[in-house]
């Protein structure tokens, strides 16, 4: 399906990262302004505070939602939603977009990204790494040593080649545990060379990165 015959235009990646049960609520609002839907994901924050860490309280249970929708209706969304859910106000969310080039399921489309996205400069870019469970929090070392300020952790789980092993003649898949961090254009290269060097990326089965662009933010701080 094309997108002359599917009447679709450009489509927006919209990630909203918000306090436990935050969720629904984002959907809610995000829908009367013509976003298609949206997925809740469980995850947890990483808070860079010695009072906390003395406390133990530096892992802060998150939401991430995840929702698609036209490129206008989807910055119109990220406006009312960062009006009633005050993201500029630290602590009450992060939301921020990224082009996608297809979108399948209730509306098969397929988008050309050769259009201009009206994005002049891209200030902010988004490093996901993907490693076995349990190694998030080095990889948030990692990157807090090249400057970044910490991230966002959810659990998934891998079924690729490097990704089983065996129990009693089993196969098993491990879970796996995906970091988002969120950086400048201009520290994303170092932040991903520390992560990189740290968790021996260029082995085989010892993870996965990958970078967008992003195009429009809410809630992020010098």
């Amino acid at each position: 399906m094309t997108l002359d015959n599917c009447g679709c235009k450009n489509i927006e990646l919209v990630c909203v990262v918000v306090n436990f049960g935050l969720g629904s609520k984002i959907i809610h609002k995000a829908k009367q302004e013509g976003i298609f839907g949206g997925t809740i994901t469980l995850c947890r924050g990483t808070v860079n505070n010695k009072v906390l860490s003395f406390f133990g309280l530096t892992d802060v249970r998150k939401e991430i939602v995840l929702m698609v929708g036209e490129v206008d209706k989807a910055y119109k969304a990220l406006e009312k939603l960062n009006e009633e859910f005050k993201f500029e106000k630290p602590n009450h969310g992060i939301a921020f977009t990224t082009s996608i080039s297809n979108i399948l399921g209730t509306r098969n489309c397929k988008i050309s990204n050769s259009e201009e996205r009206g994005v002049d400069n891209i200030m902010y870019q988004a490093i996901t790494v993907i490693v076995d469970k349990g190694r998030a929090e080095d990889v948030i070392d990692a990157a807090t040593k090249a400057g970044s300020k910490g991230g966002t952790i959810i659990n998934a789980r891998g079924a690729g080649v490097h990704e089983t092993s065996k129990l009693f003649a089993m196969e098993i898949e491990p879970e796996k545990e995906i970091v988002i961090i969120l950086s400048k254009t201009e520290d994303t290269d170092k932040i991903v060379a520390s992560i990189k060097e740290e968790m021996k990326i260029d082995e085989p089965g010892k993870g996965i990165i990958y970078t967008q662009d992003i195009n429009k933010t809410y809630g992020l701080y010098e």
